[in-house]
């Protein structure tokens, strides 16, 4: 014998749903939920080799190297706003008998400095290369200061150099943002 059971199933739900509670449910709780992504994305990186510290042409060293970055994730408002902090991680990989002075200074689109930040990178050697790693956290207060820049400048600083100089320094590095992300009214 069969029977059909389509209606009395159909009955069942539809009764279910006429007597359902939804009691004690608070619908403005909608608007206290805050949302709190993390963003990583790589910043800088660059390869340089001992030569880039030597001038062949007016056979003079190179002291001083620099490299201008756009920072386009920070030059949106509400990122700005929902910002709370952000840990900068810088990896060198250095094999130049020389250590290296680095600074990262942040700046806005008339080149004002908004933050800067200062690390010294360890003496390599052509046949084992130095690993230094520096990390910059970024918050409270001086976020406003970061949120303000859309470049960041790299400043590498060597002692001395000559042309028989061999070796490279190599930066590999990543920003984690993190924000809170709040109903805005």
């Amino acid at each position: 014998m069969k029977k059909n059971l389509l209606f009395p199933i159909l009955g069942t739900l539809l009764a279910i749903s006429l007597f359902s509670c939804i009691k004690d449910t608070d619908f403005d709780q909608a608007h206290d939920v805050t949302a709190t992504p993390v963003v990583e994305l790589n910043l800088i990186h660059f390869n340089l080799v001992a030569q880039d510290f030597f001038d062949e042409t007016t056979n003079t060293p190179r002291l001083v190297l620099t490299d201008t970055t756009e920072i386009r994730f920070l030059d949106d408002t509400e990122t700005q706003e929902s910002l709370i902090r952000a840990d900068f991680d810088f990896v060198f990989t250095n094999s130049i008998p020389r250590s290296f002075q680095t600074d990262f200074t942040f700046l806005t689109v008339d080149n004002e400095e908004t933050y800067a930040t200062t690390t010294s990178v360890m003496e390599g050697s052509p046949d084992a290369a130095v690993v230094t790693e520096f990390t910059e956290v970024v918050e409270g207060a001086t976020i406003l200061q970061l949120t303000q820049a859309d470049k960041v400048v790299v400043t590498v600083t060597i002692p001395s150099s000559d042309e028989s100089l061999q070796g490279s320094l190599n930066l590999k590095s990543k920003t984690t943002y993190y924000l809170e992300v709040k109903e805005r009214n």
